[in-house]
């Protein structure tokens, strides 16, 4: 690794904190259901560090404590995780063309909300290395906490376990507000995805769908009309290349 692939990298550690910390939370309670749904901490960390997904994980948990059998648990979790699939499609359009393969199979193996989020948001092509310095802040705290969440089962409150879980919101915020800033068109998709993801919980027939078939259905609407409405020049893209 050279010196510059080894500052990105410290860079991916640093902004990976947070989130490592936000993910030791939240798979805490994931935890207390996988315990429930009859895994021990190795089985659940083992989950965790193969599958970093809080509802696809959730939706496994449960359907392995009602004795569901393998292809119904397939076919879920590929349902419930279907929104990564749009996610490794951005952001297979921001490496450099000479990217190796293995490199995207690498970042394609912990594509998360908040992963994505900090890569996305990061100008010109996609450095890998800055990922890779996430992931392994990120990966091993999801799994730990899982496992963590297994052994203390329900010892401690469930209002205690979900008040942590607020830090992650707090990243959300931390992810979109500087480019928001920054940019009044990216502030005003914001406003109105906040808006229509409100509106779609609460609306006749779409409300009825999953969170992430709703996800999934306004991830598409909006940056399509975006990408429309407010192309982005290729060439201001190349000029700010940190890669």
């Amino acid at each position: 690794m050279n010196t510059r692939h080894n500052s990105i990298f410290m860079e991916g550690i640093r902004d990976g904190i947070p989130i490592g910390l936000g993910y030791l939370a939240v798979s805490f309670s994931l935890g207390v259901t996988a315990r429930n749904a009859g895994l021990n901490a190795f089985q659940g960390f083992l989950a965790s560090i193969l599958n970093n997904a809080s509802a696809g994980e959730y939706a496994g948990f449960t359907l392995i404590a009602a004795n569901a059998p393998y292809l119904e648990m397939a076919l879920i979790t590929l349902i419930t995780n279907a929104r990564y699939l749009l996610m490794s499609c951005a952001l297979s359009q921001r490496f450099s063309p000479d990217t190796p393969f293995f490199h995207r199979l690498l970042i394609g193996y912990d594509i998360t909300d908040e992963l994505f989020g900090i890569t996305i948001a990061r100008p010109g092509y996609i450095n890998p290395f800055y990922t890779y310095g996430a992931i392994v802040v990120a990966a091993p705290c999801w799994a730990v906490g899982t496992s963590l969440g297994i052994m203390a089962g329900n010892i401690l409150p469930l209002r205690a376990v979900s008040a942590l879980s607020v830090a992650l919101y707090g990243m959300f915020l931390a992810i979109i507000i500087p480019p928001a800033r920054k940019n009044k068109v990216i502030a005003l998709l914001i406003l109105i995805s906040f808006a229509a993801s409100y509106c779609s919980a609460h609306l006749p027939v779409i409300s009825g769908l999953s969170g992430g078939t709703r996800t999934i259905i306004l991830t598409v609407a909006i940056s399509a009309a975006a990408a429309f409405l407010f192309p982005v020049d290729p060439k201001k893209e190349d000029n700010t290349n940190d890669a």
